[in-house]
């Protein structure tokens, strides 16, 4: 082999490698853009619209509170005077609160045994610091309010859900984000 194909073989190889070099690049970088742009989009963007709140009042028993939990496949109720959120009953309230606490749900109220007053965030909360706040907080359900007017609750597997999904511009059928109408 001549000097020159050694050289046309050499730059020919780096040209190669510096074409699948700049392509990896552009790859790594349109999926960081992709992620960023899902955890700096806003809460309300992802709240389905239609989706039914399961809510109660705070006379409402916990037994069936319990039961609707049950047959809606849910973790949390969330409890309502008007449009305003008076608390949240999470399966962590049934177990820690009534059942361990030795309480007949069946003559509680679920007022006695919510979480009163539960931490909300603005619509215009980002899915990323949502993510940061339910992951801090140890949360599994989120309220989301604006100025003091309930609107939906998200979950941590909601929100799991819409940063991995493929698709950035839609909610997908099977998240599980209820949205007041």
């Amino acid at each position: 082999m001549s000097g020159v194909t050694i050289s046309i073989v050499i730059v020919a190889f780096f040209g190669l490698l510096g074409i699948a070099f700049f392509t990896i690049c552009g790859i790594v970088f349109v999926g960081t853009v992709k992620d960023w742009r899902r955890r700096h989009t806003p809460l309300n963007r992802i709240i389905k619209e239609g989706k039914t709140i399961h809510s109660v009042g705070p006379d409402t028993q916990v037994s069936e509170c319990v039961r609707l939990m049950t047959g809606a496949k849910i973790g949390a109720l969330v409890v309502v005077e008007g449009e305003r959120l008076t608390g949240i009953f999470t399966e962590r309230d049934a177990l820690n609160k009534v059942l361990a606490g030795g309480l007949d749900p069946r003559n509680t109220k679920v007022s006695e045994v919510m979480t009163k007053d539960p931490y909300s965030v603005p619509p215009t909360m980002t899915v990323g610091d949502a993510m940061k706040l339910i992951t801090r907080a140890r949360f599994r359900h989120l309220p989301i309010a604006d100025h003091g007017k309930f609107l939906a609750v998200i979950s941590s597997g909601d929100l799991t859900h819409w940063l991995v999904q493929d698709q950035t511009d839609e909610v997908p059928e099977g998240a599980d984000v209820a949205a007041r109408t």
